[in-house]
């Protein structure tokens, strides 16, 4: 008996080891998950928001599957008007990123997760206060208007936030190969704008100051992460962040008291694969010709979600999926059976893509039915910035055929000039479209201040050698024949010229008549005046010992250095997009002949000429389309003068409060010239007496600038156009 026990045992030992051992570690696995699955379910989550009561204003109910261990933390912003709701240790398990009010001054809720809590944002229509509170498991805010003391402390806010700044701006990488943008603010209530720009992720933080350190282009290629660079720009009083991403990729932003973090993480590969990003809880499914209703009910156990099927929903499948997120899974099987579903708060609807399109079709019907039976109602506008006639003929309101119009069939709109006042005549739905347009586009229009500086300078230098050579005879300067030297025999060498005497050039006598000859001048090649200005000269003489022979030299030179530079500063103030025109001068008659003989008088411009249109970009820079010209008074000619023109004209981009050189000339003229007496004038060294030489040296430039600058306010205009 003992040792039959002993048998069974051992059997029943190798039975255990050859069964249990293979399984061992899918058991362990499996107790893993539950765990995981159990440590997921003590986190708090926020399943559900509800409107709970209608008033005045919307009384909002958000439900969790457990109550708060900590109470939340909240702030509020006045621009854009938020209020920001913090709930700690929190996931977001409604399925959705916003959710849609459209009641009272609440127009939606945006849900954002982040690691830790989950952040609400209530986008208002103006700025409301608000009260939170407590109960159970659920969290209740109630909205109210803001008392004059809270009018006050939020325009103390604001004239705080004006003068907020950006401290720092940071880049660090992130799990999962996440780039994270970290922006340090000066202030916790700074208003901040996070949307997506077509390829790019844009930061808007409104009243801010960004400090010339940090306005740079960061390239963080190298991190690995989806994100290339990051810009810091200021335009105004709002500083904009520029994230350039590549690939695929989704993104995310929270804020904590006065750190604000951009986290761009790449999408997985069955999220790229499907082309779209799926953010569901993973789950696996594995079945064989499952019934579809029966597999839709899985997903909404799984979700917490309200599925609604339509009765036309059926048929089998057969499906075996592996970790992938819910709504993938979801999608997959309305694909595979022609399904489509459509989404309200925390229902799902699910019926045949035919149904769906014939019963929205139905619908629009409907309204459209409705829209005609609706009645009609007449609503005064007022436009602060435009013209009324200009709106309604933007918006196709003045009924022009060919034209398309906001206004439905029935409506009708006109224009009363004198008051700038807008009437329209038409259904409530389309007289709040109106008003949300005019909202928008009534504005008032951005000024720039354009200055120009047009600078001329010129640098001449001129020099003049010149020479002058005479010789006179006394003893024959009474005779009847020219002064002359005597020669050997009966000949005589004669020397002629228009010079005077030397008793003249010397300044010993002056001009007697009878007194000698004055013709004794042989090389005449004095300096030129220039300008205005005579030649200086010296003069020397050389005689015999009996004094009545005399050589007379006159050196004369004249050296000229010149420098001057001409200044021009017109500025204009205009609009955005509208152009203006400054100059000053005079204008220059002159006669003008006609086809019939007579003679009428005309007048030219002579002037200094500004004429700009500014365009200022969405980016804080200036398009400018500028016209400069600056003409003077020339060269007489006749009983009329020439007109020298400077004149520019071009198209250039410049940022705000950048000078940007539209253009320049540049002239040199080097001149040199030499009047000689043949031969005489060749010889080294002598030649020199019988020479005479002029050098001219001439440089002219002219640069011009342009400054545009982006006036903020009316005072600022007024102070910025004053020289």
């Amino acid at each position: 008996m003992t040792n039959r026990i002993a048998r069974w045992q051992e059997a029943l030992a190798s039975v255990l080891t050859s069964v249990l051992v293979p399984v061992l570690p899918s058991v362990l696995a499996l107790l893993l998950s539950v765990i995981a699955v159990d440590a997921r379910a003590e986190a708090n989550a926020l399943r559900a928001i509800d409107v709970v009561r209608e008033g005045t204003q919307p009384q909002l109910r958000f439900q969790l599957r457990q109550p708060l261990a900590v109470p939340p933390s909240s702030f509020s912003t006045a621009s854009p008007p938020r209020i920001v709701i913090d709930l700690p240790d929190t996931v977001n398990a409604t399925g959705q990123p916003r959710r849609m009010i459209e009641r009272g001054e609440v127009r939606h809720i945006d849900i954002v997760q982040a690691p830790g809590r989950t952040r609400l944002v209530l986008n208002l229509r103006r700025p409301m206060s608000f009260t939170t509170e407590t109960r159970g498991r659920e969290l209740l805010v109630v909205l109210s208007e803001i008392s004059s003391g809270a009018t006050a402390a939020a325009q103390s806010a604001s004239v705080a936030s004006e003068r907020s700044a950006i401290v720092d701006i940071d880049f660090r990488r992130g799990d999962g190969g996440a780039g994270r943008v970290i922006v340090d603010l000066a202030s916790a209530q700074a208003a901040v704008d996070v949307r997506r720009q077509g390829q790019a992720i844009v930061v808007d933080v409104m009243k801010a100051r960004l400090p010339e350190l940090l306005r740079r282009r960061l390239d963080v290629k190298d991190f690995g992460t989806p994100v290339q660079a990051v810009t810091a720009t200021a335009s105004g009083d709002m500083v904009r962040l520029t994230i350039e991403p590549q690939g695929q990729w989704e993104h995310i932003a929270w804020q904590t008291e006065r750190r604000l973090v951009v986290e761009v993480r790449p999408l997985q590969p069955e999220d790229r694969a499907s082309g779209r990003g799926y953010r569901g809880e993973k789950l696996s499914l594995n079945f064989q010709n499952v019934e579809v209703r029966a597999l839709l009910q899985v997903i909404a156990d799984f979700t917490g979600l309200n599925v609604v099927a339509s009765d036309t929903v059926g048929g089998s499948l057969t499906l075996r999926l592996k970790d992938v997120p819910w709504d993938q899974a979801l999608d997959i099987v309305m694909q595979a059976r022609g399904l489509d579903m459509r989404r309200q708060g925390n229902v799902l609807w699910i019926a045949p893509k035919d149904e769906l399109l014939t019963k929205e079709r139905l619908e629009l019907e409907q309204r459209a039915q409705i829209s005609e039976l609706e009645p009609l109602m007449t609503e005064t506008f007022q436009l602060n910035y435009q013209k009324a006639e200009a709106f309604q003929k933007v918006f196709g309101l003045d009924g022009q055929p060919g034209r398309g119009s906001i206004l439905s069939r029935r409506g009708s709109a006109s224009a009363e000039p004198r008051t700038n006042k807008l009437f329209v005549t038409d259904t409530p739905a389309r007289l709040e479209e109106v008003r949300r347009l005019i909202q928008i586009t009534d504005v008032p229009q951005r000024q720039v201040l354009i200055e120009a500086r047009i600078v001329e300078a010129d640098d001449s230098f001129n020099r003049n050698l010149g020479v002058r050579l005479g010789y006179l005879d006394l003893n024959n300067a009474r005779g009847t024949g020219p002064a002359g030297i005597n020669l050997p025999g009966s000949g005589r060498l004669a020397m002629t010229g228009n010079y005077q005497g030397v008793g003249e050039q010397t300044g010993q006598a002056g001009v007697t008549p009878g007194s000698y000859s004055p013709n004794t001048q042989f090389v005449n090649l004095p300096a030129d005046r220039i300008g205005s200005n005579l030649a200086a000269s010296i003069g020397f003489s050389l005689f015999s010992a009996g004094a009545n022979r005399f050589l007379n030299l006159e050196l004369s030179a004249l050296q000229a250095d010149g420098k001057g530079k001409i200044i021009s500063s017109p500025r204009v103030v205009t609009a955005d997009q509208q152009p203006a025109i400054i100059e000053q001068g005079e204008e220059i008659p002159y006669q003008q002949a006609t086809s019939s003989g007579a003679t009428s008088i005309q007048f030219k411009k002579a002037n200094l000429k500004l004429e700009v249109t500014p365009q200022i970009t969405p980016d804080g820079n200036i398009l400018l389309t500028v016209d400069v010209a600056k003409d003077s008074r020339g060269i007489a000619v006749g009983t009329s003068y020439a007109i020298d023109t400077k004149h520019v004209k071009t198209n250039v981009q410049v940022e705000n409060g950048g000078t940007v050189v539209l253009g320049g000339i540049f002239t040199q003229d080097e001149r040199t010239n030499i009047a000689k007496v043949p031969l005489l004038g060749d010889i080294p060294g002598l030649g020199a007496l019988f020479r005479n030489k002029s050098q001219l040296r001439l440089q002219k430039e002219l640069l011009i600038f342009i400054t545009p600058r982006i006036v903020t306010d009316i005072a600022g205009a007024r102070s910025a156009s004053q020289p």
